[in-house]
This record gives structure tokens, C-alpha cells and sequence, in this order.
């Protein structure tokens, strides 16, 4: 218990009476007198408070609120920036970049002097981006209509095509026209630049034209028109050779293209915005053994015998003997394939490679040199011709009617006896089976039923069957050229393989290729075949001096004057090719010259003659003459001045 007492408490007692207060008090105070209290202040009562709740929850809540929206700002901004960044990336190219290809330019074709014969010249084309011809772009209704009605005219093309294309959804590219030319798309700068000012002015003037663009490219162009287009060829819509040496060197010429890729807006190139390059490779030039003045005299000289003769086509081979390569290849009728529109189908291509046809009499120098090479005869032979021979299941008989013929083997030649060919192919062997081997194996090395080794497209090897397969008229129609079946390039080797001592020289039509680089590579070395002795091979050309220079030989009309010329008439029944049936005859004349130093062979040919004579020596023998001439001329080859064998074409029995 503690020592404090605790308090004690009050206990109220009984209230005082109050204490009377006089009524003057307050009015009189006097020294002494207490002074009057002052009144109590009068309480207003305290204004009501508002307590509000705590503020954290709804801060917590917007704190929360504002988070998860920049948690979704900072996912999607990853997934633009990090996850999809290479998607979004090639969607902004493809909207705002553009590439284009960068065409190469197609290398020259020259002739063996260097003359162009094809080559490329500038060339657009003309494009269009359809996002420029919308309604909501042009603010025309029929803007892509319009600018059809001004540009077909213009590229030459279909009014509604070219709407249609100026229409095409989704993309920004179309190709209007290909490879016009600078002035085509100066006439449709004008244009544009025409109503663009007029838009400028005249708010109902809307510039149609605006979303027509064009890229630079090249054009192949032949600056000789129809001159050698049977070796030329063309180069198709696309730029790539159809045809010729442009399809079968493509590759070489084309070179390689290059690619742009840049920004763009409104069609127009952002010259900052960067772009990149790979810059195209020219094509190489190429050079071939073609001589363009003697084309041109090749070319003009059948083409006006064709048309006299009124004869369905006709060739010309000049060759050079001793290299192989060839200086002319002309064909009649040709075409320019500058403009292919007004070509005539049956025209394209080469017919001296493509045509197979029967060759006639200028294959019997073949069996000539076959019976000469195996010693079955010389020259002076003698060889009784009667006026027909049965052989097999047919009687023979030669061009002409006659009494019996008493020909050396040389005159046999001269006089192109078809009986007198089969006595001497007969003594080829024991057997005529054994004699029909020989042959062919001779009529092999001189390239008959093979190609030519020009690997020209769409070149025929002709026909020779083996001898096994010979018909029993085959037998003893192949040696003097019926049954058998070769193009003109097949034919003039054969005479070149003799003016060249017996040594065939697979044909060439390419020299050599220069690079973008200049430099220049000889093509490779052809092929070479020994096919008869130089011996036979001097024989036979003095056999062959018989039919030009003898008066009684079948080709009199190809005399040169100063010059030993060697040459045999071939005049053969045809088969037409649309009938697969004999109908008509092919023409021919084959031969070289200088007889004794030969440089230069030329083989003419005429398919269907049927005006005048259909002779090979009579319509044939003045186009070797005229073209041989020109070319011995050209090349500068002087007449070699020695007389001439002279051999003898008959005898006395």
C-alpha cells in the first residue's frame, strides 16, 4: 500500500445565493470601484470537416495502369526493332526500292576485214507504274484509258492492251514497248512535259503521263539489210539470238547483264537515299571468214538468176581451198532482219546448210577420185558408153540421147556421162557389193552424211545410207549423185578437199572473238582429213579443166578469161519437199581456180528452175563465173600464166 493518500474528491455544496448587483454599478465607477467585467465572446459554432480516404490505392492503380501500357509499347517496339525487323525491312524496300536489270550490250558481228554486220545502237523500254494512273493519284476517272489513246499510236501498240496493262493491281511495273527507239521516247518526253505544264495552269488538266517511265537497253541493228542474213540470223523480242550465228554464239554476245537497285518516289530516282550496282559485262565481238564485198557479189548474182530463172531458192558457197573458211554464203530469196513483220517464213534461216537435196553429177568427181586413188583406171582409160545400160531393175540412159560414146575416163567427166560413172564405179571391186563398200567410204572422208563441223543451227548432215541399205537402184545411181543426199556447204568441200590437194579442211565460218578486254582469240584450228594422194587430187583438177576449158565439156559458160578454171555441171531430178515425189530438177555448178594453184572454190545451186534451160551449166555456170571472178579480183590473185593439160575426151576405137 503506498505512503500517498489519494485525492480526495469534492464534494459539491449548496450553491451560493448570487449576489445582487446595483442597478448604477456599471455607471458610476468611482476610485475604488472594481472595474466592469467585459462580456464573454460570443462562440460561432466550428464548420463541418470532409475526411477523405487514403490517396495509395488509386495511385497504386494508375501506377499499375500506366505500366502495362508501356510494357506493351516496349513488347511491340522489340518485336518492330529486334524480332521482325528484317520482315518490316523488306516490306519498306519493296515499297520504296526498285530494281531493274542492266542490259549488256550485245557484242558486233564483223566480217573478216572488220566491217560491222551487226551491231547494237541505244535503245528504252518503256515502262510504266500503275500507282500513278488510279483515280486517287491523277484525280481522273479514265487516266489510264487516256494515256493508252496517246501511247499506242506512239510504241505501236493495242490501244486496249496497253490500258489493260496501265490497269494491272499490285504493282509498280509494267513493260509496255520493247526497244524503241531514242526518238520514240523523245516524242513521249514531249508529250509528258506538254501536259505537265498545261496541268500547272488548268486545274481540269491532268498530266496522264506522269507514271510512264523508260529504261535504257540496246537494239540490234544490220546495216547491210539483207546481206548474209542467212549466217547473221536475228535476235528475238527477248534479246537473245534466234537464228544464225546470233543463236548459235549467244552466249558469247550476249555478255552478262547487270542489276540496279534503288529509291524511289513518284517514279523518280532519290539521289540520297543510296542505291547499288552491279554493272553488266559487254558481249565479245565476234569476226567471221565472211568477206562482205564478196557476200554482196555472191548474193546479187543469185538473186537475179533465181528470179530469171523463176526457180524456188538457189545458193552460193565461196571458199577459201586452203584454209577451209568460207567468204561467202549467200542465199535466194533472204530476208532483212531488221524487219522480220515482212519476212517470208520459208525464207528464215540458211538454206545452203538446212536444204538435203540430191546433188547430180557434181558428186561424180567423188567417184572419180575413188576410182583414180585405188588405181581401178587413169585418165586416158577408154570407156565404151552405149546408149542405154540395164543394170539391176533399170535402164540407164544419160542426159542426152546418143550413139555409142568412145570416152576416155577423162571425157567420161567432161561429158558427165551417168553410164559411163557406173562402168568405172563398177571396177571399184570385184564384187558390186564390194565396189558399193569403197564408194561409201570414200563419199565418208569427204564428209557426205555428216555434219559439216560448223555446228550451225538447224544444219542438216543429208542422207547416206550404208551400203547394205542401198537400194538395188542405189547401187549404181549414188555414184553419179541420185540416192544420196547433201546441203551446199557438204558440196563446195568436196571441190575445195581436191583444190586442196587431196586434204579436207572442215569449213569455218567464225575467226575469232574479241573480248570487252580488246583482245582478240583466233578460233581453234579446224579438223583436217586426208582424203585422196596429192597426185589424184592434181589429176583430177586436169579432169576437171576438161568440162570448162574442152569444147566438148558441160561447162563452157564458166570460162574465165586469163585464168585455168575447174568446174562440174550437176544437173539432178528433185524431190520436192512437200510431196516427198520427184518434181523438177536441181541445178548446179561446183569448181576452183586457178586450176593449177587453187585459191578460191565457189558452188551455185538452183532448186526448180522453170523458165529457160534448168541445166546446171547453162544457168548455174554463169554464176560461178561471175562470182569467181569478183572474188579472185577482190583477193587479188593474179592468173598463174602455165597452159593447161588438155587432156583427151574421146578416142579412136
Amino acid at each position: 500500500m503506498s505512503d500517498r493518500e489519494p485525492p480526495r474528491r469534492r464534494v459539491p455544496g449548496p450553491a451560493r445565493p448570487a449576489r445582487p448587483v446595483r442597478p448604477d454599478a456599471r455607471r458610476r465607477p468611482g476610485p475604488g470601484a472594481r472595474p466592469a467585467r467585459r462580456p464573454a465572446p460570443v462562440r460561432r459554432p466550428a464548420p463541418r470537416t470532409i475526411r477523405l480516404g487514403s490517396p495509395r490505392p488509386r495511385l497504386r492503380l494508375i501506377g499499375l495502369a500506366l505500366t502495362l501500357v508501356m510494357t506493351a509499347f516496349v513488347v511491340r517496339l522489340l518485336q518492330v526493332q529486334a524480332v521482325d525487323a528484317s520482315a518490316y525491312t523488306a516490306k519498306a524496300d519493296q515499297n520504296r526500292y526498285v530494281g531493274r536489270t542492266l542490259a549488256a550490250v550485245r557484242g558486233e558481228i564483223t566480217d573478216r576485214n572488220g566491217v560491222e554486220l551487226a551491231s547494237s545502237v541505244d535503245a528504252y523500254d518503256i515502262t510504266a507504274d500503275p500507282t500513278l494512273f488510279t483515280p486517287k493519284a491523277t484525280k481522273v476517272a479514265d487516266a489510264p484509258e487516256q494515256a493508252a489513246a496517246l501511247l499506242a499510236p506512239i510504241i505501236g501498240q493495242d490501244t486496249a492492251e496497253v490500258a489493260r496493262k496501265l490497269k494491272t493491281p499490285d504493282t509498280q511495273y509494267v513493260l509496255l514497248a520493247h526497244r524503241q527507239t531514242p526518238q520514240v521516247w523523245n516524242q513521249i518526253k514531249d508529250l509528258k512535259n506538254t501536259l505537265a505544264a498545261k496541268a500547272r495552269t488548268d486545274p481540269n488538266t491532268a498530266n496522264v503521263l506522269a507514271g510512264v517511265l523508260a529504261e535504257p537497253t540496246n537494239k540490234r541493228v544490220y546495216p547491210n539489210g539483207d546481206l548474209a542474213a542467212g549466217v547473221l540470223g536475228w535476235v528475238n523480242a527477248d534479246g537473245k539470238g534466234a537464228g544464225g550465228i546470233e543463236q548459235q554464239l549467244n552466249q558469247e554476245l550476249a555478255g552478262k547483264d547487270g542489276k540496279i537497285r534503288y529509291a524511289q518516289s513518284g517514279g523518280r530516282l532519290v539521289p540520297t537515299a543510296g542505291s547499288a550496282e552491279t554493272p553488266a559485262v559487254a558481249g565479245s565481238d565476234i569476226e567471221l571468214t565472211l568477206d562482205r564485198d564478196i557476200q554482196w557479189a555472191a548474193q546479187s548474182a543469185i538473186t537475179d538468176q533465181v528470179k530469171k530463172s523463176g526457180a524456188d531458192r538457189g545458193y552460193v558457197v565461196v571458199q577459201d581451198t586452203r584454209t577451209g573458211q568460207i567468204l561467202a554464203l549467200a542465199n535466194s530469196p533472204g530476208f532483212d532482219p531488221n524487219d522480220l513483220s515482212h519476212a517470208n517464213a520459208a525464207a528464215l534461216g540458211n538454206a545452203a546448210l538446212q536444204d538435203a537435196y540430191e546433188p547430180g553429177s557434181t558428186a561424180k568427181v567423188m567417184t572419180m577420185a575413188a576410182v583414180l586413188q585405188e588405181n581401178a583406171a587413169t585418165p586416158l582409160t577408154h570407156v565404151t558408153v552405149p546408149n542405154r545400160l540395164h543394170r539391176g531393175d533399170r535402164l540407164f540412159a544419160d542426159d542426152v540421147d546418143h550413139k555409142t560414146w568412145y570416152l576416155t575416163l577423162n571425157g567420161v567427166l567432161a561429158k558427165s556421162s551417168n553410164i559411163g560413172t557406173i562402168l568405172a564405179a563398177g571396177q571399184l571391186g570385184r564384187t558390186q557389193a564390194q565396189a558399193n563398200q569403197v564408194l561409201y567410204s570414200y563419199l565418208r572422208k569427204f564428209g557426205i552424211g555428216r555434219p559439216t563441223g560448223l555446228d550451225f543451227p538447224g544444219e542438216t548432215a543429208g542422207i547416206l545410207a550404208p551400203p547394205d541399205k542401198w537400194s538395188t537402184s542405189q547401187q549404181y545411181t549414188i555414184p553419179f549423185g541420185q540416192g544420196v543426199s547433201i546441203n551446199a556447204v557438204q558440196a563446195a568441200s568436196v571441190y575445195s578437199t581436191i583444190a586442196n590437194g587431196g586434204v579436207r579442211v572442215e569449213p569455218t565460218l567464225v575467226r575469232g572473238t574479241k573480248g570487252p578486254d580488246g583482245r582478240f582469240t583466233p578460233a581453234p584450228q579446224p579438223k583436217k582429213t586426208r582424203v585422196v594422194s596429192d597426185k589424184t587430187a592434181k589429176t583430177l583438177a586436169q579432169m576437171l579443166e576438161a568440162v570448162v576449158d574442152d569444147g566438148q565439156g558441160t561447162g563452157n559458160k564458166a570460162r574465165i578469161p586469163g585464168y585455168r578454171v575447174a568446174g562440174k555441171t550437176g544437173t539432178a531430178n528433185r524431190v520436192d519437199p512437200a510431196t516427198g515425189r520427184y518434181r523438177g530438177y536441181t541445178s548446179s555448178f561446183a569448181g576452183f581456180a586457178p586450176a593449177d594453184n587453187p585459191r578460191v572454190t565457189v558452188y551455185c545451186a538452183i532448186q526448180n528452175a522453170t523458165k529457160g534451160s534448168y541445166y546446171g551449166g547453162d544457168i548455174c555456170g554463169p554464176v560461178f563465173r561471175q562470182v569467181m571472178e569478183f572474188a579472185l579480183k577482190t583477193l587479188q590473185v593474179p592468173p598463174t600464166g602455165a597452159a593447161p593439160a588438155n587432156l583427151p575426151v574421146t578416142f579412136t576405137p
